[in-house]
């Protein structure tokens, strides 16, 4: 064997293989499909979760609780931590807190709580901020900055009459 013999009768696509062309070709009369029976009429296809009549698995398990997927993922940062990692008159975005791995993973909405003390002046943006951390960043003498983008959620409040 050649180098140049290595690609040979290589082919990027497998040739279709056609059905019913005689007893010589191996795919003929029954075409590879058996005798008679439910599988071997044109159109036949069977639900994926079908297990031959008995209960499938997917309805003999329990179901339990419940998934929200439109519901958007929040990411928490308190103030206490912002403290811990930030100088004083910094600003704090969701790029900063990621360098700093306290807003981790994929997340649609950075929400800033008022857990723990903040002594530094600090400039915070975020989509939301609870009304105790709002209190604590413009007590330390900073700013809490609202970013656009995901609408912060207004809860209704009902009419009083």
């Amino acid at each position: 064997m050649n180098i140049n013999d290595v690609h040979r009768r290589i082919n990027k696509t497998k040739k279709r293989q056609r059905v019913g062309r005689g007893i010589g070709s191996g795919h003929g009369k029954t075409c590879g499909r058996g005798h008679k029976g439910q599988r071997s009429r044109a159109g036949y296809s069977v639900h994926p979760t079908f297990e031959g009549g008995q209960m499938p698995l997917v309805r003999r398990i329990p179901k339990r609780g419940f998934n929200n997927r439109w519901a958007q993922s929040v990411a928490i940062v308190n103030v206490g931590q912002l403290d811990q990692c930030f100088d004083e008159g910094a600003e704090v975005t969701p790029e900063t807190l990621k360098e700093q791995n306290l807003a981790k993973g994929r997340y649609d909405v950075l929400k800033v709580l008022g857990d723990g003390q903040l002594t530094k002046k600090l400039n915070v943006s975020a989509h939301r901020f609870s009304k105790s951390a709002q209190d604590k960043i413009k007590q330390a003498g900073g700013q809490a900055i609202v970013l656009p983008g995901k609408a912060p959620v207004v809860k209704n409040k009902q009419k009083t009459k």
